[in-house]
């Protein structure tokens, strides 16, 4: 296992632009972290991003405490993989909808009618961008 203080590595993005599920923890005070599955990409600058709806729990509580978490691990057939990155999170009010769009097209095949349907419920309703500025990285590489 290896840490950087703050930065995704060219491989980590590598890793992180691939169609795998990440798992969400956000902080919960006393509570336990309650990790979700979510889709999520990787940016040039460096953050991870996702998109939920506004009054779901997960943002009530970001909005308490900005912390949060994002591990991603490599699937089963595959060397064992992880990266971990957590920092503080933003919830943006914008880019939800085209980021939904784009994690749609990567995730599904949107030519699939059914899912082409899926996409059009989530686009219809409201969303927010949370973004994760990492404070730290941990991978593992096997």
């Amino acid at each position: 296992m290896s840490t950087d203080a703050s930065a995704l590595t060219t491989e980590d993005l590598d890793f992180l632009r691939r169609p795998l599920h990440g798992f969400l923890s956000v902080a919960a005070g006393p509570l336990p972290p309650e990790p979700r599955p979510v889709w999520f990409e990787a940016t040039d600058a460096g953050t991870v991003q996702l998109f939920t709806e506004p009054d779901t729990l997960k943002v009530r509580r970001l909005r308490r405490d900005p912390r949060a978490s994002l591990v991603v691990a490599a699937p089963v057939g595959e060397r064992e993989r992880w990266v971990s990155v957590a920092g503080r999170t933003t919830v943006e009010p914008d880019g939800a909808h085209d980021l939904c769009a784009r994690l749609a097209a990567r995730y599904w095949d949107l030519d699939d009618p059914a899912r082409a349907d899926d996409l059009a419920g989530m686009l219809a309703a409201e969303q927010v961008r949370l973004v994760i500025h990492p404070e730290t990285v941990r991978r593992f590489t096997n």
